[in-house]
C-alpha cells in the first residue's frame, strides 16, 4: 500500500505479485497510456470513453506492474492505480 493511500472495505487487499515477463496486448496499451500522465497514473477509461476491464487492471496489479494509488470516495468500485517501476518498464523499455 502507498503511503497516504486510503484503502477502503471495497478495495481488496493486493495479492503478491506472480511472475510472468509478458504483459497482454490490451495489459500493454493500458501500461502505456500511463507514461504520458502525472505520476503514472493509468485511465480508468480506454480512448472510446469505456471502462478499462476490470480484469486487466487487476491482472496488472497482481503481476506488480501496477498499483492502487487511492480511492476514490465517488466511486468506492473504482480501482484508481499507477503505474509501478516495473510497469514503466515494461511499457517504456528504452
Amino acid at each position: 500500500m502507498i503511503a497516504g493511500a486510503h484503502q477502503t472495505p471495497e478495495m481488496k487487499p493486493t495479492p503478491e505479485p506472480a511472475i510472468h515477463t509478458r504483459p497482454s496486448a490490451a495489459q500493454l496499451v493500458w501500461l502505456k497510456r500511463g507514461l504520458r500522465q502525472p505520476g503514472g497514473k493509468l485511465p480508468l477509461f480506454d480512448e472510446w470513453g469505456q471502462r478499462v476491464n476490470e480484469q486487466t487492471i487487476r491482472s496488472c496489479v497482481a503481476q506488480g506492474w501496477a498499483e492502487p494509488w487511492f480511492a476514490n470516495p465517488l466511486k468506492p468500485d473504482w480501482l484508481v492505480c499507477r503505474l509501478t517501476e516495473a510497469g514503466r518498464s515494461l511499457a517504456d523499455p528504452h
